[in-house]
């Protein structure tokens, strides 16, 4: 007979026995019971965790995505700000230059004013009329000054004779000298003193100037170039102001090189030395040293007196 552990219990409402495989048997079945819903619990809370895992790693892919967007966005902006800051820099330098420049054009522009005597004219005047002004005087004047014979025609050593009576070289006699002489050397050149157009350019027998240019210019005036070694223009032809037309010598009734040149309105011989000095700077006192020319018909068309640009 196979021994058996029994347990017997005993209470109020009367005895009640066990066996020992029994209870056994429970216990096994109760912690079979809790080790399957142990492993369920588990699996659905390592599911859930899983689940918080992927969330999380998702959630740390887009905070990274959006980190490295604001980094990117970041760096945009710096880039814009260094831009814009090169940018101000650079719009401050120019404001800087304009500001010299305009500066710079007004003190020029006064000057150019104070040369033409519009001083006093524009003093009330925006800066757009003031150079206007200013063109419109300058257009007169180098108009005039390219039109009647100034400056010098030769760069020469000396001036020999002037403009005036004169005991002469060759005929031992006083006599009018009508222009003024020039001591150059053979070949040193000749330029036009005002535009104009050759009236003569050749050998002028019996006259005693030798080689000779004569040129016709605006409002009556005519200058004379003798004693040319050679003419380098035509009868004819038009020169320009500074043009160069001949080259000096000693032709003709001479004792030594030189040029001879004179300033002629219509037929009546002036001083070239008024003539030589006219200029922007002195640009009114050709006007009131030459008497023998009517300035006052000339001003009618081109008023001389800059105040009556007004």
């Amino acid at each position: 007979m196979r021994r058996k552990l029994v347990l017997t219990l005993t209470t109020t409402r009367g005895s009640r026995q066990i066996f020992l495989h029994q209870l056994l048997a429970w216990m096994l079945l109760i912690f079979l019971l809790m080790s399957a819903a142990s492993f369920f619990v588990s699996n659905w809370l390592l599911v859930q965790t899983q689940d918080d895992l992927s969330t999380l790693e998702r959630d740390h892919e887009d905070l990274n995505e959006q980190y490295q967007l604001l980094m990117g966005t970041q760096r945009l902006y710096i880039s814009e700000l260094d831009d814009l800051s090169e940018s101000l820099s650079t719009l401050s330098a120019n404001n800087s230059r304009l500001a010299k420049e305009n500066a710079l054009m007004g003190s020029s522009l006064s000057d150019l004013e104070a040369r033409l005597g519009l001083t006093e004219q524009v003093s009330e005047q925006s800066l757009e009329q003031r150079i206007e002004w200013a063109q419109m005087a300058a257009r007169q004047r180098l108009s005039l000054l390219h039109s009647i014979p100034n400056g010098v025609p030769i760069e020469a050593e000396q001036i020999n004779d002037s403009y005036g009576m004169r005991m002469h070289p060759v005929l031992k006699r006083r006599k009018m000298h009508n222009g003024m002489d020039f001591k150059a050397d053979p070949g040193t050149p000749v330029y036009a003193t005002a535009d104009g157009v050759v009236e003569y350019a050749g050998y002028r027998k019996g006259s005693g100037f030798g080689n000779l240019v004569v040129l016709q210019h605006n409002f009556g005036f005519k200058t004379y170039f003798a004693h040319l070694q050679k003419v380098l223009v035509k009868s004819g032809t038009f020169v320009s102001k500074g043009q160069k037309i001949a080259l000096s010598g000693n032709s003709g009734r001479s004792t030594g090189p030189h040029l001879h040149y004179e300033v002629r309105h219509l037929f009546r011989p002036l001083n070239p030395a008024p003539f030589m000095k006219w200029g922007l700077d002195n640009f009114e006192h050709l006007f009131t040293e030459i008497e023998e020319v009517p300035w006052e018909s000339l001003s009618a068309m081109y008023p001389l007196n800059q105040a009556e640009l007004q």
